[in-house]
């Protein structure tokens, strides 16, 4: 598609240089000429102009007075003059009443006015798409509006600790129950557990369900980067503060303010970059490096760590006073293997949205795949599950989901099972009745012994009246001397 020539308007009294200026410029641009003013007003209403060229000395007016009716009549036209007089009146009149882009001098050089007009036309464009963004937008805004309120409902549902798959029993319905708590408050959280139990995904449910929901939610790993790396990350930087900084950097710090930073693997921190973090915590202020002062900022912290951060203060690893700034309270998040009756419905939830993301039909779990998975111990937790999970959608090609495509450790675990609870009837002899009495009083026993020989609590447990814990205790001589 050839692009439309923007039409230029030239008013001349001199035709020979009229006609100059028309040869000079058709080749880029529609001309019109008017060698008058009133013939110029008669083209400006009936075509449309885009850059009007206008002689400062003509019969009856003046350009910059002609230009001034034209600013008032049709203000979008680009306003230039071209004179062989240079009274600075003219030009400063040119200036503030015509408005004029330009105030050319003659003789005029053919590229230097092709250049000026070329500048013009290319002001135009911009001003007339500035003019349409500034339409639509104003249309735009209620849409807009809409947009960010339905993606923040999407995110509150993906993410907000009520959209944390668990069971009715599950030890993360205390967990969930206590960040909803504490995110009312604003105080400093630590997230403890193992690598892959989805502290992220709390630290981000934490945040939708404080005041700060609406204000940016911003994360760090600590443990991936090195101290230098990891200051100018959280702190920022000037420009030449060291070698490779071309330019300002808003760190991340920053970037949270008056929302939450969440600081992933804090306990990974060196001692000395502890200490510039415990001065950030304690003052609310950052200085970027290079930076002649600190700036002020309003980030609450989450932090988290698979470490156990009371062992490594005592053993002088990480600060005690930065871990009481962190911990104001202290959430614990249960591994995957405390939380098996969670497993088959998130293991559900990733086959679904694995399903979704290829285009099949998604496809149940069926129970010889949920008893193995509850079976196994999950040491990389979640993230393990969700990578065992593609794995058996990968090697199905398209049919059902198998068990036998699970790793190897895990179908072991079923079968490592198995012999535990075999190796329980190790060791007894005689008919089915006997066993089952030298079983029944291992129970009782073992119940006992874990009740340090409490016998209300062992007798709830086995649910049994204290009366009936008692004759099987004479029954198989378990009484305690």
């Amino acid at each position: 598609m050839v692009a439309e020539m923007p039409a230029v308007l030239v008013i001349d009294d001199e035709i020979r240089s009229l006609e100059a200026l028309q040869r000079t410029l058709e080749e880029d641009f529609v001309v019109f000429t008017a060698s008058s003013a009133e013939d110029a007003k008669a083209i400006l209403e009936r075509e449309w102009i885009r850059i009007v060229l206008c002689d400062q000395r003509m019969p009856g007016t003046s350009g910059v007075q002609f230009l001034t009716e034209v600013r008032e009549r049709w203000p979008d036209a680009i306003r230039i003059i071209i004179s062989g007089y240079t009274e600075s009146e003219d030009i400063i009149a040119g200036i503030n009443e015509a408005g004029i882009y330009q105030y050319l001098l003659k003789p005029w050089q053919p590229e230097q006015l092709l250049l000026t007009l070329r500048g013009a036309a290319e002001l135009y464009r911009l001003q007339a798409d500035n003019q349409r963004m500034s339409v639509d937008l104003k249309v735009a805004e209620p849409v807009l509006r809409q947009r960010v309120a339905e993606k923040r409902e999407a995110v509150r549902r993906n993410f907000a600790t009520d959209a944390i798959l668990r069971a009715a029993d599950s030890p993360m319905n205390a967990v969930c129950e206590l960040l909803e708590k504490v995110a009312r408050v604003d105080v400093p959280v630590l997230l403890t557990g193992e690598s892959g139990t989805g502290k992220e995904l709390l630290a981000r449910g934490l945040h939708l369900a404080s005041s700060r929901n609406a204000e940016p939610f911003v994360t760090e790993n600590c443990g991936a980067v090195p101290d230098q790396l990891l200051e100018s990350e959280l702190f920022g930087y000037k420009r030449g503060a060291f070698t490779g900084a071309y330019e300002d950097r808003v760190g991340l710090f920053k970037q949270a303010d008056g929302g939450l930073i969440f600081l992933d693997e804090i306990g990974e921190t060196s001692a000395a970059f502890q200490v510039k973090l415990l001065r950030v915590l304690q003052e609310g202020e950052v200085r970027p490096i290079g930076a002649p002062r600190p700036i002020p900022v309003d980030s609450r912290v989450i932090a988290a760590t698979n470490r156990d951060l009371e062992v490594e203060v005592r053993e002088g690893r990480f600060r005690e006073d930065l871990y009481y700034r962190i911990a104001a309270i202290t959430v614990t998040v249960p591994p995957l293997r405390e939380r098996t009756m969670d497993i088959s419905l998130i293991a559900q939830a990733f086959a679904d949205e694995i399903f979704t993301t290829i285009g099949a039909e998604p496809q149940e779990l069926d129970r010889e795949i949920q008893a193995c998975m509850t079976a196994y111990r999950w040491p990389g937790n979640v993230r393990e599950l969700r990578n065992e999970v593609l794995r058996m959608v990968a090697l199905a090609d398209g049919g059902p989901l198998r068990a036998a495509d699970l790793s190897p450790r895990v179908l072991r675990a079923g079968e490592a099972e198995d012999e535990q609870e075999l190796s329980l009837l190790a060791g007894l002899d005689g008919d089915l009745k006997s066993r089952l009495e030298a079983l029944e009083a291992r129970i009782v026993k073992e119940s006992l012994i874990r009740h340090r020989w409490n016998k209300t609590r062992a007798a709830k447990e086995l649910g049994l009246s204290r009366v009936g814990l008692r004759n099987k205790l004479s029954r198989y001589g378990l009484e305690r001397d």
